[in-house]
């Protein structure tokens, strides 16, 4: 066990603890759910940049990795659905996780086929990413009950996720649109 995949087991620790604290009954528990999930999003960028950085990456990291990241993304997207019970949230955040699962499915199918760098991680993938954390964060850090410019930026963020979403997912699907369309008469 090295230090990177004990960052990402740590993250996939903090989901219970995340769903607990925001269902304690306590006012200040927005605050302490937003600290949880803000620590998982950066043991997310700290334990990829060690793993590259003292060469600790391994199979179980490549693997645990996304799964934390997309665990912690869902599971906090799935309870602030609850938490705000309306459809202008539900549909970006039902946007975000189907993406994750398309993506996931994906990027498996093409390691089968042998061909997984061509939807590898890029760039907007990683801006995505990063946006999805902002998003969550803010909004877990307000309750139902708030207005006024977290409350708007915070929505302003959670579309600007979702388009990113929807964006990188075409481009992983049109790069991966050959393979797909090839062996789709089998």
């Amino acid at each position: 066990m090295n230090i990177p995949n004990s960052l990402t087991l740590f993250r996939i620790v903090l989901i219970p603890v995340l769903v607990a604290l925001f269902y304690w009954p306590e006012a200040h528990t927005y605050f302490l759910t937003a600290v949880v999930f803000a620590v998982a999003a950066v043991t997310d960028w700290l334990d990829g940049y060690l793993a590259r950085k003292l060469g600790q990456s391994t199979p179980l990291g490549a693997f645990l990795d996304p799964v934390a990241d997309k665990l912690m993304v869902a599971v906090a997207l799935a309870l602030l659905i609850e938490r705000y019970d309306a459809a202008w949230f539900t549909i970006p955040a039902v946007i975000i996780i189907g993406r994750e699962i398309v993506i996931s499915a994906l990027r498996e199918w093409m390691a089968e086929l042998g061909k997984r760098t061509s939807v590898a991680v890029s760039y907007l993938g990683k801006v995505k990413t990063t946006a999805q954390m902002v998003a969550i964060f803010g909004w877990l850090l307000v309750s139902p009950e708030s207005n006024g410019m977290l409350y708007n930026a915070n929505i302003v963020l959670l579309y600007t996720a979702a388009l990113l979403t929807l964006w990188s997912m075409v481009i992983y699907l049109h790069a991966a649109w050959p393979d797909l369309r090839e062996t789709s008469g089998d």
